[in-house]
């Protein structure tokens, strides 16, 4: 087994993506991905506590530039604050598109990994309402704002995602602040 090489973290992330897809994400073992790739089931486990997070790592990074964009967002309403946030966040650039494109498709076909997809957005949702709250806005606009907020983005991140969208997510996003606030 190679001891080390660089971006083994990514190459984990690639490997274990290909053959969940390949044969089920049930039937992939941490020993197989870490086998593709050359290295030990203890290199595995120092990147990724399990192998949901693979594809589920990095949910603290768009936490934080979330929760980060509500609190550096200019005054306005709870909604526009939210907007910000979303509109601002740099942690899907487009190079990460087929990556997305890849994950989706895996979380769509397994209900275990949609559960914890939608587990992460309600995490997201409270983390939104929390920043909201942070700067002043009560309840139920910090909830209302933040639900609607992750609803905005979850539904972008889909058509993003979607086979033939060559639109940016900023694009798409902004699309649907517009239609909500049309409503």
């Amino acid at each position: 087994m190679v001891r080390w090489e660089p971006e083994t973290r990514e190459r984990l992330r690639e490997a274990a993506l290909d053959l969940y897809l390949a044969n089920g994400y049930d039937d992939t073992t941490v020993t197989q991905i870490a086998q593709s790739v050359g290295v030990t089931e203890r290199t595995f486990f120092r990147h990724f506590s399990d192998k949901r997070e693979v594809i589920f790592g990095g949910s603290d990074l768009l936490q934080q530039e979330f929760s980060s964009g509500v609190a550096e967002a200019p005054e306005g309403s709870p909604l526009d604050m939210v907007a910000h946030a979303v509109l601002g966040s740099s942690y899907f650039p487009e190079e990460r598109r087929p990556w997305s494109r890849r994950r989706q498709a895996l979380i769509t076909s397994h209900p275990e990994l949609k559960e914890r997809e939608l587990n992460k957005m309600a995490t997201l949702a409270g983390v939104l309402a929390q920043a909201l709250r942070a700067r002043g806005i009560t309840e139920p606009a910090a909830t209302l704002a933040a639900e609607s907020g992750v609803t905005v983005f979850r539904l972008a991140f889909e058509e993003w995602v979607a086979d033939g969208s060559t639109r940016t997510l900023a694009e798409i996003e902004r699309g649907l602040f517009a239609a909500l606030r049309g409503l």
